[in-house]
């Protein structure tokens, strides 16, 4: 009887176990569904997070030693069994494990040039910058006094370089472009012993010890991220995002309780009004919402970015699939015209160097951005949104709305005329064509508004991709 009752104990215990992981499968993949917004109180915060929604596009970068190999950043150390974790598989673990350690020791980007990066992510039209200052693997990609896992250690060859402290350089040069500022940062972390500890196997992405049997140990971990996101808070100047990746590191789930009040507290101390995005978790640190390689199919009421890699690999890999230029500005346009902001990310290779075909990308779609991006900055989303080939958006302060017309992959110019079913121009109201010198011709249909397009421009279109119809005003339609 209590053999049988013994083991009826360990299956629950199984059985809980495996409910808690199904549990945050569901959060990290159904990304927020039935998840309530706090929304945050602080004036500051409220200001700042106004400023962000109206700058809609921004620069993502994954770049680690990892990028040297072109491994998936971080994960092929994290020992689970799921798809996106690729490694050789022809050695030990263990092997594995030290050899991607190791990569510090290689780590020598001479071809690094921030200036080149800031230009042109400007000219690409972004207009925020978010940086990876450390993934899950725990290398810090500045000058920290927490660990000598860091582009600064003696060990790692960069370190001589007059620009190794890779996060001052970058947030400075962004920063003179006048771009906002977003630290990346990992809540895990897989190289402090005080959350992979050496004491036990590295059995998945989670803290691998009993919090609640080795408190001071969690405790030397809370002490050791707070100190390092104080050092980004002091030492790299003005910082208007912290943008945290690890949701499972929470309280709900082991009890991995970071004291986040502690945290925020501390960071708007010395950044008031900074963003804070504790991703895929909720609750009042999570002050915009991010969707992963998604976009939600209605707007939603809140703050949220869509954030996405250009090609397939967040980081560096060579051969890597890259979108088309046309399918990522008409993922822009779609994202907007729902009230959100774009974060497009590309992986950096081991040199420091963005692959040629990311730049080809940012370059067409900062030449996009140059004639559309009236219909993008400062909007807010108006019904109905979407309908048919074309988005809509509405300037937040002149009232002008903007009908995106989306091309098929077969249509290098626009069509003659372009019929709008749910716009009703008000009294006198104009309707111009962005890239084009001059007032349409237009005429009622029913609720809607039948518009043509001059010929010269029809032949000879201003971009490709997209199109952006400007009516000065409209009757009946209000921005959510």
């Amino acid at each position: 009887c209590v053999k049988y009752m013994n083991c009826k104990k360990i299956v629950m215990r199984k059985v809980l176990l495996s409910m808690i992981l199904v549990g945050w499968s569901i959060l990290l993949y159904a990304q927020y569904e039935g998840m309530e917004y706090y929304r945050e109180q602080d004036p500051a915060v409220q200001a700042k997070l106004e400023q962000w929604q109206d700058l809609k596009f921004g620069f993502f970068v994954h770049w680690g030693p990892y990028s040297q190999k072109g491994y998936c950043e971080s994960w092929t150390i994290c020992s689970e069994d799921v798809d996106w974790i690729q490694r050789d598989t022809t050695i030990s673990y263990d092997e594995y494990y030290r050899n991607y350690v190791g990569l510090k020791k290689t780590f020598n980007p001479v071809k690094f040039n921030p200036e080149y990066w800031a230009d042109l992510a400007k000219e690409a039209g972004m207009k925020y910058f978010v940086f990876t200052t450390k993934h899950h693997d725990g290398f810090c990609m500045w000058d920290t006094r927490e660990t000598d896992y860091k582009i600064t250690s003696e060990e790692c060859p960069f370190h001589t370089a007059p620009n190794a402290d890779v996060v001052k350089e970058l947030f400075r040069a962004f920063g003179e472009r006048d771009f906002m500022i977003g630290a990346y940062f990992s809540k895990p972390d897989w190289n402090i012993p005080y959350y992979w500890s050496d004491r036990w196997q590295h059995g998945d992405r989670n803290v691998n010890y009993k919090i609640k049997e080795h408190p001071w140990m969690w405790e030397k971990f809370c002490d050791f991220t707070y100190n390092q996101v104080k050092e980004l808070m002091t030492g790299y100047g003005n910082i208007d995002i912290i943008w945290l990746d690890g949701g499972w590191v929470a309280p709900e789930n082991r009890g991995q309780d970071i004291k986040m009040d502690r945290i925020v507290d501390m960071a708007r101390g010395y950044q008031p009004g900074l963003i804070v995005v504790d991703r895929w978790v909720g609750g009042k640190y999570e002050n915009y919402r991010t969707p992963e390689q998604k976009i939600p199919e209605k707007p939603w009421e809140y703050p949220w970015e869509t954030c996405m890699t250009m090609a397939n690999q967040w980081s560096y890999l060579p051969g890597d699939k890259y979108k088309s230029t046309r399918e990522l500005v008409h993922y822009l346009v779609d994202i907007v015209s729902k009230g959100g902001n774009f974060l497009l990310n590309v992986g950096v290779d081991g040199n420091g160097e963005i692959p040629p075909e990311g730049v080809k990308i940012m370059k067409e779609m900062g030449a996009w951005m140059k004639v559309n991006g009236e219909a993008i900055y400062e909007t807010r989303p108006i019904a109905p949104y979407k309908e048919a080939k074309i988005c809509y958006t509405k300037h937040k302060n002149n009232g002008k709305v903007y009908a995106i017309y989306l091309n098929d992959e077969d249509e290098p110019n626009p069509p003659s005329q372009i019929m709008l079913y749910s716009i009703n121009p008000a009294k006198g109201a104009k309707i111009s064509l962005l890239g084009y010198k001059g007032n349409l011709s237009y005429k009622r249909v029913g609720n809607g508004v039948l518009v043509t397009l001059p010929l010269s421009f029809v032949k000879n279109p201003a971009c490709g991709y997209a199109w952006a119809l400007c009516v000065s005003g409209v009757n009946d339609k209000e921005a959510v």
